[in-house]
């Protein structure tokens, strides 16, 4: 019964330890953080300084879908604050890249494409009133699979592994940003 005790203790105490390192969740509303009063928040489309189309639409989506989460996205023209963002660099490069199978001095297979990273970079910045509230860079990557296009030269099903990884990377790029948007005063 003593050994019983003890382990129970043991493993509360671990638990508590745990609890208290950090995890990122929060007890309070996401919406508890924004700075001088900002209860609710408008987010026009973003600007696009990169070549790519369409980023814009993509990026200020998923920001209003996190305001949503937030409990913080207001009607046009009912904000007390506007978040602006700006789209400022895309790219998509090969990151991993698999060796020649040899079998004594014979190649037997060719170097293949196993892997490409995504990244982006976008700058938000938390208006009221004409002034800036908080600014915040945000920046990432995403990999992604080339498919079958190393092999059959299928482009379309490389580019459709590309726009979802953009995608995965919007949303963890618009949380982040919204967090430090909200912690950053």
């Amino acid at each position: 019964m003593f050994r019983a005790r003890v382990v129970r203790w043991l493993w509360v105490g671990c638990l508590g330890v745990l609890s208290g390192m950090g995890c990122g969740y929060r007890f309070t509303p996401r919406s508890a953080g924004l700075p001088e009063g900002v209860r609710s928040v408008c987010a026009p489309i973003f600007r696009n300084d990169t070549p790519e189309p369409g980023l814009e639409a993509l990026f200020t989506r998923v920001l209003r879908l996190e305001l949503v989460r937030a409990g913080v996205l207001g009607a046009e023209g009912a904000c007390d604050a506007t978040i602006e963002g700006v789209v400022a660099g895309v790219g998509s490069a090969p990151t991993i890249v698999t060796d020649p199978v040899y079998d004594g001095n014979t190649r037997v297979a060719e170097p293949r494409l196993a892997s490409y990273r995504a990244s982006a970079t976008v700058v938000l910045r938390l208006r009221k009133d004409g002034g800036v509230l908080s600014e915040t860079v945000v920046t990432g990557n995403e990999d992604f699979l080339p498919g079958t296009a190393s092999v059959s030269g299928d482009i379309l099903e490389a580019e459709a592994n590309r726009q979802a990884a953009l995608h995965r990377l919007a949303e963890t790029l618009m949380r982040e940003g919204y967090d430090r948007l909200a912690s950053d005063w």
